[in-house]
């Protein structure tokens, strides 16, 4: 049995802050059973967003620790980024790869689009794996030089036990490209 949802309507849109990355915008909705409810969103001004898990060779991965201004704490994950203007998505994956990593890639290979915070946040990331890297290192926006940390990917269950490896996007990256890669050996 399959149930057809309709969306609700939206009735009426604020905007209700802003900052430089986003803003809030206060939706009032109309759902089709005639539930009326008012909910809060924010909206990205970007094109989205990439992560990539770069693979140096068929076992091993490179991540990076970075600050993150949310947590206030130095982060363990996979390298990420927004995407430029003009730019298609595997362009900024092998841009932010040279910014973040100092490698390039000459395989990339869409994995999955995630969304980060449906409920609330309009925003989502394309995850990509890169293969075939090779030396090449780009100037990035980072305040600070980050930290490349080399990782055997037989070793994931150690790496989510990292305390500071938490972050949604890349626990669900390296799932997802652990299996591919499981997948593709056999």
């Amino acid at each position: 049995m399959s149930n057809i949802l309709t969306l609700p309507e939206i009735t009426q849109r604020k905007q209700v802050a802003k900052s430089r990355l986003f803003a809030i915008e206060q939706i009032d909705l109309t759902f089709s059973n005639g539930e009326k409810r008012e909910y809060e969103r924010m909206q990205g001004y970007g094109r989205g967003a990439v992560l990539i898990v770069p693979m140096l060779d068929n076992e091993t991965l490179l991540l990076v620790r970075e600050y993150c201004a949310g947590t206030h704490s130095y982060e363990l994950g996979f390298p990420k980024g927004l995407i430029d203007e003009g730019e298609i998505p595997e362009q900024a994956a092998n841009r932010e790869l040279k910014e973040e990593v100092g490698y390039g890639a000459k395989k990339l290979t869409h994995v999955h689009r995630v969304a980060t915070a449906p409920a609330f946040f309009a925003a989502s990331m394309e995850i990509f794996l890169a293969e075939n890297l090779y030396v090449e290192k780009l100037p990035g926006d980072e305040p600070e030089e980050l930290e490349v940390v080399v990782w055997k990917i037989a070793d994931y269950q150690a790496l989510l036990a990292q305390p500071d490896f938490n972050e949604a996007r890349s626990i669900a990256a390296l799932m997802l490209v652990k299996d591919l890669v499981n997948k593709t050996s056999k």
